[in-house]
């Protein structure tokens, strides 16, 4: 069972400090540490997540129990829940991220200047990066494997839900690691569940942290940028938006949004508000409402969609700005693009917004005026997805506009450095 752990600031602070040494002292292995030897880590990563599969199931049936008692939705237990198939997922996931190429040192530009210097821009490891994280289970692997493919030590802060699964799938991690002759702490779990250690780790641990991303609600992710004192990169909630235009196919559009929003419900690709143009409601409202109400998903609406299909329930102004991770969807009708520009812009998280039509110029309009992270276009949202991107996976989708944007993955988890070379020149 989960050990309810209790213990002093100074003690807190003690184990902090030391895993922000042990981390710093990794990275600077890591960031020299040969392609060979991290592809090999990870590698065995996987195959020790295979054999130990019953192990991991058992530790997770402990978090569901715990969870359960607790009073977790239902969303939220889909969420911590692991199954044999959400394990060789991770494990398929880290022999992914292992066959990329090996981002360190790569030359992402490369110019000479009139006086003959060579001048090359070289991606660099970020160094040491702190993940706070909630419920899932699975980023223990994925956020572990991503930033050691990049070259950085990482101190990773399950949520205290998921404690012990995340503890049984960094174990894994760490002989993989170890198979590699890489240093064990280059993938550190903090071992408490005591809230004091987010705090720690949002100090910067003396120097040692250069980055934190958060992973989780807007609770967490509004204390985590408030109170870091080191760069963040932000994963803001999914308000995620369908857009369903007067071009649409039909049948298209009730393939697309009902996956969008029910596939998995829990994730924050999920659909969260449906738009429908008023300009062809007749054909378009009612079909794509009964595909969803057919599936058990309650639907909110505004008055106009209301007076075509009485059955739905009333939305409110918080609706709009909820994100839900459940089977429900907030439903409006919008006067063509413009309008649901308009409304994306009043109301989106900026994370991942939709579009379903046949139009082009609507399209592109919709492409160039809405600013998310991630735009689709007669696409299931459920594709916002760093593994869905080919980047084997992501630590999360990043909402601001700061260095990493979207999909959090491997090249994100860089930074680079310029390499000038020449031969005798001096500066007049």
């Amino acid at each position: 069972m989960l050990e309810k752990t209790q213990h002093t600031e100074a003690e807190i602070a003690a184990i902090m400090q030391g895993m922000g040494r042990n981390a710093l002292a990794a990275s600077k292995i890591l960031a020299t540490a040969s392609a060979e030897r991290k592809h090999a880590a990870l590698v065995g990563a996987a195959e020790v997540l295979r054999n130990n599969q019953d192990k991991i199931l058992n530790a997770n049936a402990i978090d569901m129990a715990n969870g359960e008692d607790s009073g977790l939705s239902t969303p939220m237990l889909d969420r911590l829940k692991l199954t044999q198939g959400r394990i060789l997922d991770m494990a398929a996931a880290l022999q992914a991220i292992a066959a990329f190429p090996d981002p360190v040192g790569e030359v992402i530009a490369n110019w000479q200047r009139p006086n003959g210097l060579d001048i090359s821009r070289v991606r660099t490891p970020l160094g040491v990066i702190g993940v706070i994280y909630e419920s899932r289970p699975n980023v223990t692997a994925d956020a572990g494997a991503l930033c050691l493919k990049a070259g950085n030590a990482v101190i990773l802060r399950g949520g205290t839900d998921s404690f012990n699964s995340s503890r049984a799938i960094h174990e894994c991690m760490v002989q993989g690691l170890k198979s590699a002759d890489l240093p064990a702490d280059a993938v550190q779990l903090v071992p408490v569940t005591d809230r004091a250690a987010v705090g720690e780790m949002l100090k910067g641990l003396n120097g040692s942290i250069d980055v934190i991303v958060p992973r989780g609600g807007r609770g967490l992710v509004e204390r985590v940028q408030s109170d870091a004192r080191v760069p963040v990169f932000a994963h803001l909630e999914g308000l995620v938006h369908v857009y369903v235009d007067k071009s649409a196919d039909l049948n298209m559009a009730v393939d697309i949004i009902v996956n969008s929003k029910l596939r998995r419900v829990s994730i924050c690709g999920a659909a969260e508000t449906l738009l429908i143009d008023k300009n062809d409601a007749e054909r378009l409202a009612r079909p794509l409402i009964d595909a969803l109400m057919e599936r058990d998903c309650e639907v909110r609406g505004d008055e106009a969609i209301r007076a075509q299909i009485p059955a739905i329930g009333a939305a409110n102004e918080e609706d709009w700005s909820t994100e839900y991770l459940d089977t429900i969807i907030t439903a409006g009708l919008v006067d063509g693009i413009g309008g649901a520009i308009e409304h994306i812009k009043s109301w989106s998280s900026s994370h991942t917004d939709a579009i379903i039509a046949e139009d082009g110029s609507a399209v592109e309009r919709f492409m160039n005026e809405i600013d998310s992270a991630i735009l689709m276009h007669n696409a299931s949202t459920q594709f916002a997805d760093g593994g869905e991107f080919g980047m084997g996976g992501e630590i999360g989708i990043a909402t601001g506009k700061m260095h990493a944007r979207g999909p959090v993955g491997v090249d994100q988890l860089t930074s680079f450095k310029y390499v000038v070379r020449g031969n005798g020149q001096i500066r007049d």
